[in-house]
């Protein structure tokens, strides 16, 4: 599955399909994305992919725009076991926009995949 379509609920929770339950066993990572958008992360890629790719140069101002873009409203978090659902934080939906109906986008690299949260208003 490399997209989906999915209702908040009131209390701002995404339902992840089933079949993607197990690619975040190991907990998740959300994070600001690019174009108003939010990262999903399994917690192995951001742990062993991504924090790696953020370790720049001390003084280097692209390290610089990439840590403050994925770092600020960073949040840890695991799908509830018994639906598969994740609480998407009132900041990060702020910043994305989204209100309501959500459109998730599987984002391949050669380190995994990761999830792109949209707003689908």
């Amino acid at each position: 599955m490399d997209y989906f379509q999915h209702k908040l609920d009131d209390k701002n929770r995404l339902t992840l399909p089933a079949e993607l339950h197990q690619e975040f066993v190991s907990g998740l990572v959300l994070a600001q994305g690019f174009d108003s958008t939010i990262f999903l992360y399994p917690q192995h890629l951001w742990t062993n992919a991504v924090e790696r790719a953020l370790a720049g140069e001390v003084i280097d101002e692209e390290n610089f725009r990439r840590n403050r873009q994925l770092r600020r409203g960073k949040v840890a978090s695991k799908l509830d076991a018994k639906q598969g659902r994740v609480t998407l934080p009132q900041h990060l939906l702020d910043y994305a926009g989204i209100t309501k109906m959500v459109s998730a986008t599987r984002i391949t690299t050669s380190a995994g995949s990761y999830w792109a949260l949209e707003s689908q208003q």
